[in-house]
């Protein structure tokens, strides 16, 4: 009776299988291992961008101003015009520097701008608490948000005059804040990532208005 023998070529090789099976998987192994490294890799942001920001005395305290400069990705925009409301959040510190010991925070405040689009009026509105105001376009909408002017931040006892402090500025849209399907899409869009980098500035108080009579 005839018997098949297996033959044992180079494939069934022990080392020689090894150097296969490196050749074969190799590629799609590091391909694969570069996609997953780019995906959790974080989102580039969209840029905005602040300028002149200014602390000024009032009458009570101290104000802030700043100009805002940034174009709404045509993905939020969209988003807008389906009904999403887009928050942008103003974020705002100031510090003290100590020799001795960690940097005092002297005040932190933010403010939530809330841009959104009614189809019935179609109108768009940028809210801010229960106040809000409607515009014609979305340009009108945006060119009021990127002008900060007169914001109270501080009280008129939470500065020294004389001393030196670090103010610093950012604007984002506040993901978090989004419908749970669109924070999702955040993470892996960058053109939902839309926010500036911390501006910081040097900052001595003048004597309010009242502490010079």
């Amino acid at each position: 009776m005839a018997s098949i023998t297996p033959s044992c070529t180079n494939r069934c090789d022990p080392r020689r299988g090894d150097a296969g099976w490196r050749r074969r998987f190799a590629g799609p192994l590091l391909a694969l291992l570069a996609w997953c490294c780019l995906a959790v890799l974080p989102a580039a942001a969209a840029e905005i961008e602040i300028r002149q920001p200014a602390l000024s005395a009032g009458d009570d305290g101290y104000v802030l101003s700043a100009d805002f400069a940034f174009e709404l990705p045509a993905r939020l925009e969209e988003a807008a015009t389906r009904g999403v409301v887009l928050p942008f959040v103003i974020d705002f510190e100031v510090t003290r520097r100590r020799w001795w010991w960690l940097d005092e925070t002297v005040a932190s405040r933010s403010q939530t701008f809330r841009l959104s689009y009614h189809a019935l009026t179609r109108q768009y509105r940028l809210s801010v608490g229960a106040l809000h105001q409607s515009f014609a376009s979305l340009d009108d909408a945006l060119r009021l948000l990127s002008r900060l002017r007169q914001w109270p931040v501080l009280d008129r006892h939470q500065l020294r005059p004389g001393e030196t402090y670090e103010a610093a500025l950012r604007l984002r849209l506040d993901t978090s804040q989004l419908p749970k399907p669109f924070q999702i899409s955040a993470l892996a869009n960058r053109d939902w990532t839309l926010t500036s980098d911390w501006v910081r500035w040097s900052f001595v108080p003048p004597a309010l208005p009242s502490e010079t009579r």
